[in-house]
């Protein structure tokens, strides 16, 4: 999301006789000398100090304190993983060792490793573990709650640096949604049911980016289909959702068509960003004429004007040059419709809809993917 400086803040404190704003900055540039960051950390400092002049109630004070260093110290920790794409595995943390889930979990967590792809989970038992221990120590990263009882972390990542304690739900669920690629959500009790109607709702309202929803079930299991049927019978029927929605997420009943709807995604999509009022697209390759001409008709419906636009990277995304290689595909996307934004996606990977005959069609190892 773009940076809107909070000139509020600034004159607060000017009309109140004190200037800290030359005061913060140049602290700020001894610390982090021609930092592009600077003006935000500026207002993150004026924030706090308008907090401690008001300085209303200390519980508030003590839950923004703990807040903010649980989000720097996972920044900092996760830093290390930023190469890397990773996949959010949800689940029941009462999963029994003996069900079909649980090797139905720890299948997945194998396969996703073996995919090159980091496994996250909440750190538990259950289906947590299982994922965990297919995916192996170098390939799991656990996001663990700290509760007096019951939740403990697993063998695979318990004492290691793979392991990220939190004392609140919403930075941990925060970073759960932050630092996936892919969520795969297998059947769960309410936490389950929680997060992937949460997940749901931020891609369909478009506060987090577009990536794949996997729902995977036993064969024959019918956990996924009944809330499926339920969302269709009920919440498109009634209008609630629109029926492109359905769209945002694919049941799945075993780990190869889990980890290959999680690759096929990203065959030619890279990354999505907004760009002032234009929505971006990256791609690894450029599409050629008749699928960018069949587009403009297509999925007119996504745009607010204008057509599609494919182009070379320009400079204007200047925090993010590293992606300078990629095609864009670029337009007035309407904010709204993202379950046909996910059937755009699905039609840019197909490989027939590129311009070089001979592109590769296996998925190769590229820089993060993860750009919001």
């Amino acid at each position: 999301m773009p940076y809107q400086p909070n000139d509020l803040l600034v004159r607060h404190f000017q009309s109140n006789g004190v200037d800290l704003t030359s005061k913060i900055e140049e602290q700020l540039n001894l610390v982090s000398p021609n930092s592009p960051n600077i003006p935000i950390y500026r207002d993150m400092m004026l924030t706090v100090l308008r907090m401690a002049q008001e300085d209303h109630n200390r519980w508030n004070a003590k839950i923004t304190l703990q807040a903010l260093r649980e989000l720097e110290h996972a920044f900092r920790v996760l830093e290390q993983f930023k190469g890397r794409r990773k996949v959010t595995v949800f689940g029941s943390a009462r999963t029994p060792v003996e069900h079909p889930l649980y090797a139905l979990a720890r299948e997945l967590g194998e396969k996703l490793a073996q995919s090159n792809l980091m496994v996250i989970t909440g750190a538990g038992g259950g289906i947590m573990a299982a994922a965990h221990e297919g995916a192996g120590r170098d390939h799991s990263l656990g996001f663990n709650i700290t509760l007096p009882f019951e939740q403990h972390a697993n063998p695979t990542v318990d004492g290691t640096d793979n392991l990220l304690p939190f004392h609140f739900f919403f930075t941990r669920k925060l970073f759960f949604v932050k630092e996936a690629d892919a969520l795969v959500l297998c059947p769960g009790g309410f936490g389950t049911l929680d997060e992937a109607l949460e997940v749901l709702t931020l891609i369909q309202t478009g506060k987090s980016p577009l990536v794949p929803v996997v729902l995977l079930d036993t064969p024959g299991g019918n956990f996924w289909q009944g809330a499926l049927d339920f969302i269709k019978n009920q919440l498109e029927a009634n209008r609630y959702i629109l029926p492109s929605d359905m769209k945002l997420m694919r049941l799945v009943n075993n780990t190869e068509e889990a980890v290959q709807e999680i690759n096929q995604f990203y065959l030619n999509f890279h990354s999505s960003r907004w760009l002032k009022h234009q929505f971006v697209i990256r791609m690894n390759h450029t599409l050629n004429d008749r699928a960018l001409e069949h587009m403009q008709s297509a999925f007119a419906d996504l745009c607010l004007s204008d057509h599609f636009h494919q182009h070379a990277y320009t400079g204007e995304e200047h925090d993010e040059a590293q992606f300078s290689h990629l095609t864009r595909l670029t337009f007035t996307f309407n904010a709204r419709d993202h379950g046909r934004l996910r059937e755009l996606v699905d039609y840019i990977n197909l490989p027939e809809n590129w311009a070089l005959a001979q592109a590769k069609t296996q998925q190769r190892a590229r820089e993060p993917i993860k750009v919001t």
